[in-house]
């Protein structure tokens, strides 16, 4: 039982060490903050392309993260990076690798795009 505890707080320890470690390099921005500054910036939806053509914030490239790693050719680290995804997670996973690969400015949409209400487009 002592070992089963020491295990659930190591790992909660983690998690929230992650946690604080990622608010430093990601910063999470409301919708209006989002459209204050994705214009000037570089918008990536990372999510899969079927989910892409059914619909996507106006502007948006989509760079899935599962190809990410081997496209990072596409984006400059010179301009920010707005990343969405459909609820927040696949994001910050692509921030995450986007920090480790020396990208300093990188941005998240709160809530993702289900939680989008701006224009959206739809296809390819």
């Amino acid at each position: 039982m002592e070992i089963l505890i020491i295990l659930l707080l190591v790992i909660l320890a983690v998690g929230i060490f992650r946690y604080f470690r990622q608010r430093a390099y990601l910063k999470t921005l409301t919708e209006n903050e989002f459209v204050k500054g994705y214009r000037k910036a570089q918008l990536i939806d990372v999510r899969e392309p079927q989910e892409f053509q059914r619909g996507h914030i106006l502007g948006a490239r989509n760079i899935p993260v599962t190809q990410l790693k081997q496209r990072l050719v596409e984006l400059r680290k010179d301009k920010p990076v707005y990343l969405y995804c459909q609820g927040g997670s696949r994001s910050a996973r692509a921030a995450q690798l986007l920090h480790k690969k020396g990208y300093q400015d990188i941005y998240q949409l709160k809530g993702g795009f289900k939680k989008w209400t701006g224009k959206i487009k739809t296809g390819l």
